[in-house]
């Protein structure tokens, strides 16, 4: 059966790829302070393609005043196991359009890449799933297993009613397993299956000496800096190489053991690439310490100044400015609390402000990190299914993003596993500028997806 479904993808192709040209078009930034309509008529957008797919009982949802969740089925295999494709439609802020070498929002094909924001993160997801399900009904009439599909709308701004949607329709998304495509693979043409991601703890400080700026000549001498405290407190929060200082918020990593740590010194790792795909600059030293790459990235918490302001470049006149403002993040690992890591940071910075400055600190929220164990008869099916779309075995790697509503719907099922598969690679640029799809590998992790339900549905 799946030999006639991938010759039908690989016949519709163009048609897909249109499919998802059509989705990058629409700005669906769910930030605030962008247009909300766009991410509305995007899920009207999603909604038609679901249908247009095969799918049946497809509707928008939405908790309150939420962005849309677009919902389909298809439950005509019975005594078959049933899957929940999850991907979402919102995407982030374009950043600057300087940068850009096309328009943000119109995709461009340029060398064997598409560029445009969402075409991979994660509107190539949407449409990985809609085109695996269009290539089974328009070539054999029938999927292999029963199928759920889920597309979120507010997943870039932290999937805050998430949580609250799972508990309401939890019985409509009973499944076996949960299929996340929006993930990373190891590097293009290597194809990756993610069994560990970072949880997140995010805090907002803002430090004041002054109800306004004032002149720096005039006052600078008695009237304390905020700026100078926001970057002293920061500081404090890391050591010399960059790792975490503030007290107790490591105690209760997981080591990993002698096995997990000599797998991940076996895998490829060459810095001139490294640097190349990070963009980091020349001469610049890594930082964290002496263990590896991976390790610190997918299995070590880290502190991240994310935004600091004061002034602007366009208006940094000569003035003590009145305030400082900052977004601080820790990236939590297992067996960290969030809740308690973010306690931690919160009383740091309150307790390092220097000069008896006010402090304002605001807790934006608090992710849980997810970990799988590299075993179990669904993660050996997407074994076989990457190996026969790529022709090479699959990596199970970790990543330092945070996907925190992958528990959630993990929880939902009763516990049943999640399976992380990707349509980025290490040059996507997903959240910068310039993102773009490996078109090539997106089309082996269609055909991958495709297998995946034939592998699936001999589990019975």
């Amino acid at each position: 059966m799946a030999n006639s479904v991938i010759e039908q993808f690989k016949k519709d192709k163009s048609k897909h790829l249109g499919d998802l040209k059509k989705l990058v078009a629409i700005p669906s930034v769910s930030f605030p302070n962008f247009d909300p309509k766009e991410v509305h008529r995007s899920g009207e957008a999603v909604k038609a393609l679901l249908t247009e797919s095969g799918l049946e009982n497809v509707q928008m949802m939405t908790m309150g005043d939420s962005f849309p969740y677009v919902y389909g089925e298809w439950l005509k295999a019975p005594g078959k196991p049933t899957l929940l494709l999850y991907a979402h439609h919102d995407v982030q802020p374009p950043g600057n359009a300087e940068k850009w070498k096309s328009p943000a929002f119109e995709a461009t094909e340029r060398d064997g890449r598409l560029y445009g924001r969402g075409a991979v993160d994660d509107k190539a997801g949407v449409v990985c799933h809609t085109a695996v399900i269009a290539s089974y009904l328009k070539a054999v009439g029938k999927l292999p297993v029963n199928i759920k599909v889920l597309i979120e709308g507010e997943e870039e701004i932290g999937s805050n009613n998430l949580n609250a949607f799972v508990e309401k329709y939890k019985k409509t998304l009973q499944a076996d397993a949960v299929v996340i495509m929006d993930a990373a693979n190891f590097d293009v043409g290597m194809p990756s299956i993610t069994i560990a991601l970072r949880g997140v703890s995010i805090v907002e400080v803002e430090v004041k000496a002054l109800e306004h700026s004032v002149h720096s000549g005039m006052w600078g001498g008695p009237i304390p800096d905020p700026a100078m405290a926001l970057c002293k407190m920061l500081a404090s929060a890391a050591d010399a190489e960059g790792k975490i200082a503030i007290p107790g918020v490591l105690d209760d990593v997981r080591a990993l053991s002698d096995a997990e740590k000599e797998a991940l010194e076996k895998l490829p790792f060459n810095e001139a690439d490294f640097r190349k795909q990070s963009s980091l600059l020349s001469g610049v030293p890594f930082a964290g310490g002496k263990a590896t790459a991976y390790e610190k990235m997918w299995f070590q918490p880290t502190i991240t100044v994310n935004a600091f302001e004061a002034s602007s470049r366009k208006q940094a006149g000569s003035i003590i400015n009145g305030s400082a403002w900052a977004k601080v993040s820790i990236r939590t690992v297992p067996n960290m609390d969030p809740q308690k890591t973010t306690r931690l940071l919160k009383e740091h910075l309150q307790k390092s402000c220097p000069w008896g400055l006010q402090v304002e600190i605001h807790s934006e929220g608090a992710g849980s990190w997810w970990f799988s164990k590299p075993e179990g008869e669904m993660i050996q099916a997407a074994q076989r299914a990457l190996e026969f779309s790529f022709g090479t075995k699959p990596v199970l790697m970790g990543c330092g993003g945070s996907i925190p509503f992958v528990q959630s719907l993990c929880n939902a099922i009763g516990g049943k596993p999640a399976l992380l598969l990707a349509v980025e690679d290490p040059y996507t640029n997903a959240h910068s500028e310039n993102e773009s799809l490996h078109l090539a590998d997106w089309e082996k992790a269609v055909i991958g997806e495709i297998q995946l339900l034939e592998e699936v549905a001999k589990l019975v």
